[in-house]
């Protein structure tokens, strides 16, 4: 099979990013385009401002479903990414542009076997053989995988968009994707482990992330899908009376007359000393947990419940 405009395909990398444009795509992207990605290199190859630039829409995990809307000859694909919500840009999807060399096409249904496993690692590795050469690096928690075949001691293979032959991960890195809701505490503690990683604007990752991006990339990890945008995941939540949120909850922030900008996820019940949260926070360029400043506070326009 190959890809054709009007029919999905699968992520075959680690991690693809979506682009506005191909012509926003600058020289320091290079890892991030590369037949196995290399976001560690990107991200590290790039200043602060070149960070949070506008070329990145969102990233795309292994295995992940997109729409294909347009090929174009110089190898990129207009795309909808049907997993990932934004329903004030297109009520199917994402939109934006990936490598095609990223993508594989998806498989008829009658081949297509349920990904019944999620990466429960920070990052993990999958590999040719039970502890043999690494054949795609940096697979990123919340990826969702098919089992294939039986484990062998302490590696379990898993099909993989693009491989015609099983790759393996170790065995402790996957769980079963949970069939039940999780709670708001659980997903915390899935964003807590977080902490620390670089803003990225657009990023869905370990090795960078942004503020929506890291409550999309917690709720995927139990297979809850939420939009993409911190916007749409006010619209797509519960309003909750300020005063009544509990850790697992969310924060959203916007000025006065303007869209929601921000969102954080509560930490701990609002006392005396102020509200908490954990976000990928723009102005200190990383995920981190802290009391709410008095700039935030004031922009502070309401707390929402999954």
């Amino acid at each position: 099979m190959t890809l054709q405009p009007g029919r999905e395909a699968l992520v075959r990398v680690a991690v693809a990013t979506l682009w506005a444009r191909p012509e926003a795509v600058r020289p320091i992207d290079a890892p991030a385009l590369a037949p196995l990605t290399d976001l560690s290199a990107w991200i590290s190859g790039m200043d602060a401002d070149q960070q949070v630039g506008d070329a990145v829409l969102s990233q795309l995990l292994l295995g992940e479903r997109v729409l294909i809307e347009e090929l174009r000859p110089d190898g990129w694909a207009r795309t909808i990414a049907v997993e990932q919500p934004a329903a004030k840009l297109d009520p199917r999807g994402y939109p934006g542009w990936v490598l095609a060399a990223q993508l594989a096409p998806a498989p008829l249904a009658a081949d297509d076997t349920p990904p019944s496993l999620v990466v429960d690692a920070t990052v993990t590795a999958l590999r040719a053989a039970p502890g043999g050469e690494v054949v795609i690096p940096g697979v990123i928690l919340g990826t969702r995988l098919a089992p294939y075949g039986p484990p062998r001691q302490q590696w379990r293979p898993v099909r993989v968009p693009g491989h015609a032959e099983p790759l393996w991960a170790p065995a402790g890195d996957l769980v079963p994707v949970p069939q039940t809701r999780p709670t708001a505490e659980e997903v915390l503690a899935v964003a807590s482990r977080l902490r620390d990683v670089c803003y990225v604007w657009g990023g869905v990752s370990a090795y960078g992330i942004d503020c929506s991006g890291l409550v999309h990339l917690a709720w995927r990890r139990f297979g809850v899908q939420l939009p993409r945008d911190a916007d749409d995941q006010a619209r797509a939540t519960t309003p909750l009376a300020l005063g009544d949120e509990a850790p697992g909850d969310l924060y959203f922030f916007a000025r006065p007359g303007r869209n929601i900008h921000h969102i954080g996820i509560v930490t701990a019940r609002p006392d005396s000393q102020g509200r908490r949260m954990l976000h990928a926070c723009y102005t200190k360029r990383r995920v981190l947990e802290e009391e709410l400043p008095d700039e935030r506070t004031a922009t502070l326009v309401g707390a929402h419940r999954v």
